[in-house]
């Protein structure tokens, strides 16, 4: 099949994405998995799927003994490495297409880092047609209700990021006064549609917060005393929500749950009273006006949103019986998303306000949600190319220019993030089990252990998917690796655009400078 033609690039200086195109060939073999692709969004059938799998059962009995070959008729492999997605998880922004190539909306990821990228090193990519569309998904879930998309500021904090969700229509989830700062001074989020949060916020960054007039949660007895001590300096008559731990176990990992009953945030319920009494003796200061909980991250199933709401609404009740004017319901956020690429049918942002909605709609109030991961995550990859190849004799190491240095979640969470390379292997390549390693002088700089990969060569170029959100926000200088550059492709598809400088030595010695 002839390749399509790469269009040309347009760069500007820095001052969705799309549907899947795909080949509809028949499946000749099963090693041609790799290259199926759709052209339409639509999910895969179950019969399809199951014909695929017999048929992948016929290959490998007529194929054992043929080496590398029986490898790569392993079809768990090859949907778990090869990207073959069924269902919702087909609308991605980074395909591989008929030619084999990755994409990022129109334009070739391997053309953007040979033509127009600057550094010498790796870097995040983005799509910002994709961002939109991830915002979009909230806006048209969210019909039919008053409410506020509180985009976490945390999962990632580039500026042109923050400034295009707030263009979009967007409020802030904050928890820092840095990032308070950051989003109502330079991205120009609407305070009123901004939520400060966290269980250790210090005084300036609530006096901050009061001046601003943003909303504030509070999560336990020594901040509501430094809420009220802001009021007081400032002057300012600050809106709260109290942060209630409904104790439901969201299923995730336990360094990302933050609403069960071992979690460090929010009050207990049978201190529910005595909040309500101090908000009532201080009616200059503070102005109770919703409540808020937040279960966790990568939730997959939205039930548990569901026993959360109910469980907050019931509280919503016993609060408004003491004549307090409840007005918010903030059930923060933690959609997950497929980060396996196995075309798993994960819960949307409909399912996930569906759930709830007629809890919100029967008690007329305003619905707060606070999705991070679920917007940015997939507008992402880290672009790095490959060092070399090396084997200790057990393992065998692809190593790469990137590290745990810029992305640290592997490492941190021993999670899992899909690694594809974004040009077709050598003819001959031979497929093996690699772990994909950073230069970092730790043993724990990975990005993916025990990856089906074709043998690359040196200067191949691979991408770690979904770096959207909690990587360039969590990278570091381990090691003095200065932080990376980030590009996206603009919505017409070709323009490829700056968005975040390389960190520089210069930058580092700064911080010395007059010492």
């Amino acid at each position: 099949m002839a390749a399509q033609a790469v269009p040309a690039l347009q760069v500007r200086p820095s001052t969705s994405a799309f549907a899947s195109n795909v080949d509809s060939r028949p499946l000749k073999t099963v090693s041609d998995v790799s290259f199926v692709r759709f052209r339409s969004s639509c999910a895969w059938s179950r019969t399809f799927l199951q014909e695929l799998k017999l048929h992948a059962k016929q290959e490998r009995s007529r194929s054992v003994g043929h080496g590398c070959r029986a490898a790569v008729l392993d079809l768990s492999a090859v949907q778990h490495q090869k990207g073959v997605d069924q269902g919702k998880s087909l609308n991605t922004a980074f395909p591989v297409r008929d030619d084999g190539y990755m994409y990022c909306e129109e334009v070739r990821v391997q053309e953007i880092m040979d033509n127009e990228v600057e550094e010498l090193r790796p870097f995040y990519l983005y799509s910002k047609k994709q961002l939109r569309r991830n915002y979009e998904a909230y806006q048209e879930a969210l019909q039919g209700l008053n409410s506020i998309i509180g985009y976490a500021v945390k999962a990632n904090n580039n500026l042109k990021i923050m400034q295009h969700l707030r263009e979009l229509g967007s409020g802030a989830v904050l928890v820092s006064g840095t990032e308070l700062r950051l989003a109502v001074e330079h991205a120009d989020f609407d305070p009123a549609r901004c939520v400060f949060n966290g269980n250790g916020k210090l005084l300036e960054e609530l006096e901050l917060a009061a001046q601003y007039g943003v909303l504030i949660n509070v999560d336990s007895e020594f901040d509501l005393a430094q809420i009220i001590e802001a009021s007081r300096i400032t002057g300012k008559k600050v809106k709260v929500l109290l942060r209630i731990n409904p104790d439901v176990d969201p299923q995730v990992h336990p360094y990302v749950a933050t609403g069960n009953k071992n979690s460090k945030f929010g009050i207990r319920n049978e201190k529910l009273w005595w909040f309500l009494e101090q908000v009532k003796s201080h009616p200059d200061n503070l102005e109770l006006v919703g409540v808020h909980c937040h279960l966790g991250s990568t939730i997959t199933k939205v039930d548990v949103f569901r026993d959360a709401a109910v469980v907050m609404v019931d509280f919503v009740n016993k609060i408004r019986s003491e004549n307090f004017n409840i007005q918010y319901l903030n059930i923060g956020g933690g959609l997950g998303i497929d980060y396996y690429h196995k075309g798993a049918v994960l819960p949307t942002p409909k399912d996930l306000i569906d759930t709830v909605r007629e809890l919100v709609t029967k008690e007329g109030l305003t619905l707060i949600i606070e999705p991070g991961r679920s917007l940015v995550a997939n507008t992402s990859v880290f672009v790095s190319n490959v060092t070399g190849v090396k084997t200790n004799g057990t393992k065998n190491f692809i190593v790469i220019d990137g590290s745990m240095s810029e992305l640290i979640r592997p490492s941190l969470y021993d999670a899992y993030q899909h690694i594809e390379f974004v040009a077709p292997p050598a003819e001959g390549a031979e497929a093996k089990t690699y772990d994909v390693v950073g230069p970092v002088c730790e043993s724990a700089d990975f990005l993916g252990k025990e990856r089906q990969l074709a043998t690359p060569k040196r200067g191949d170029v691979l991408v770690v998917h979904d770096a959207g959100a909690y990587c360039m926000a969590m990278s570091s200088t381990y090691n003095l690796r200065m932080r990376a550059p980030e590009y996206w492709v603009l919505e017409d598809g070709k323009t490829v655009e700056k968005i975040r400088h390389a960190e520089q030595l210069d930058d580092h010695i700064r911080y010395f400078e007059g010492l």
